[in-house]
């Protein structure tokens, strides 16, 4: 049979098909024109629709209503999302994908879709609305227009310049613009701020928020800024979920196996973590019932954040930097290289997990060993580009906080300098066999010219203060070990390095 073109009137065909190892659930919940929206979410990609849309539809399909998503797309390119969705009654299939097997569902929570370009007038009046008390973003990290080494907002940017102008004022190019425009009309209309609800995978993501919007605020009108302030809430939250880009294949599997027509399904892991703080103003969603982990305060996320942050995405470092050099492609082909596997499993247990906060509840030995099973998914098909992506900005933040602290306790930090020393080798170009392939980093041009400069020796990359400060390049333990392993991988390649650092 020809696959089922995914819309509202074939979702009762396609949930009664056998495909896949289980049957395809659909939405079971009335959609459309009658549902409120009470979430606005701005930037819909591949990790909203796999995350935060998720557990809107597991709620959904509990009953709890009021809580649809409205999708907004501030870019030029976000319309290629808006015909996606919109060609079929913005529903999507959602593909969760393991070594035990694949199962599709068809996720129906995002009920709308607003294009800026098309009417930025409709997108201010959607985030003012009544019925919005929520304005979730998964914008990355360009987006917030943070300043990585004052932490204050790009003032000066071309598209920060043009929102502040009040000539502009309803027809924004920026989220904080549109933030900006929609709280000042709910003041004036008397009504509650929306809670800004970063789903964003950056530290303190909520406190960012804030202190952008203020700063945005601040330079538009500061009484408005201290109402925004005063009554506005942006809880922290810390979000985990593997989610690669789709690829046409993923778009032929989907029809083959389970008769599904999609125009952009979302691929996906089984596991998913969400831990956010119990910080709204205008009410929330139940997300305990559906597994979120809502926590009391900031501390408690910032708990759960360093595990992730230094276990995960330190981890995906030492898998993405190394792994491309010496010639892989995949995250679960350099985790199926035994040497590899045992490195990135000593380097999470000796050096990372001593220097770890204990979490009631939480066992890192059993979450190291789930970190090592999602990496090992052969099903995923993650690409070492997408992990290596924006380099500049994971680095400093996943791998050299470990450094500093194991520097600090005189603890053992031999595969975390290697991992250093590898993307230093890494921003180069060229891999270990002499092909070369792109650095994608908004640094790639200062860190190539330092990194080629420097050779062999770490000093030059090291003196950007704005990823490094001072502190590191004054301890002789720490230059001694990362130039020792900068200089064998220059000379040797990964392959004859890699096994020095294996017990």
């Amino acid at each position: 049979m020809a696959p089922l073109k995914l819309n509202e009137k074939n979702l009762s065909q396609i949930a009664s098909s056998s495909g896949g190892e289980a049957p395809i659930k659909v939405p079971t919940y009335p959609r459309g024109a009658g549902l409120k929206e009470g979430i606005v979410h701005i930037g819909v990609g591949g990790f909203h629709r796999a995350h935060l849309a998720y557990y809107v539809d597991l709620l959904m399909q509990q009953g709890v209503k009021d809580w649809a998503i409205c999708g907004v797309g501030l870019q030029p390119f976000d319309a290629t999302m808006r015909d996606a969705l919109g060609s079929q009654d913005h529903l999507y299939t959602l593909i969760e994908r393991s070594a035990k097997g694949s199962y599709a569902n068809v996720i129906g929570s995002i009920n709308s879709f607003l294009f800026a370009p098309d009417n930025r007038e409709a997108v201010v009046a959607k985030l003012a609305h009544p019925d919005t008390h929520i304005v979730s973003l998964t914008i990355t990290e360009s987006g917030y227009y943070y300043n990585e080494n004052t932490h204050e907002l790009q003032s000066n940017h071309p598209d920060i310049q043009f929102d502040l102008d009040p000539a502009n004022e309803n027809a924004p190019r920026t989220t904080f613009g549109f933030l900006y425009a929609a709280l000042a009309r709910r003041h004036q209309q008397g009504l509650k701020p929306f809670t800004v609800m970063s789903c964003d995978n950056m530290q303190k993501n909520g406190a960012i928020t804030r202190h952008m919007l203020d700063s945005f605020a601040r330079l538009k009108n500061p009484e408005l800024a201290k109402w925004i302030s005063e009554k506005g809430h942006f809880p922290n939250a810390m979000v985990d979920r593997i989610t690669p880009q789709t690829s046409p294949k993923d778009k032929v599997d989907l029809a083959q196996n389970f008769g599904i027509e999609d125009s952009w399904p979302v691929v996906t892991e089984p596991f998913t973590q969400w831990v956010i703080e119990d910080h709204f103003c205008d009410g929330r969603p139940p997300f305990e019932k559906v597994g979120v982990q809502v926590v009391k305060n900031v501390h408690e996320v910032e708990q759960f954040e360093k595990h992730k942050l230094r276990l995960l995405n330190g981890s995906h470092s030492a898998i993405g930097y190394p792994g491309r050099l010496a010639g892989f492609k995949f995250v679960h082909e350099v985790m199926e290289d035994p040497v590899f596997s045992k490195f990135v499993v000593q380097m999470m247990q000796d050096e990372v997990k001593p220097l770890l906060p204990a979490i009631p509840g939480v066992d890192l030995d059993v979450y190291t060993k789930t970190l090592v099973e999602r990496f090992s998914n052969p099903t995923i098909m993650d690409q070492l580009p997408r992990i290596c992506l924006n380099a500049s900005g994971k680095i400093p933040q996943f791998i050299m906080p470990s450094i500093a602290e194991a520097i600090w306790c005189t603890g053992p930090f031999r595969r975390l300098c290697f991992v250093a020393a590898a993307w230093f080798r890494y921003v180069n170009g060229i891999d270990d066999a002499g092909n070369e392939f792109e650095v994608d980093d908004p640094m790639r041009e200062e860190l190539q010219t330092k990194a080629r400069a420097g050779g062999t020796d770490p000093s030059s990359i090291l003196s950007i203060k704005t990823l490094f400060g001072d502190d590191l390049r004054a301890d002789k333990r720490f230059m001694t070990e990362i130039t020792k392993a900068l200089e064998d991988i220059s000379r040797d390649g990964i392959a004859k390095t890699i096994p020095k650092y294996v017990d």
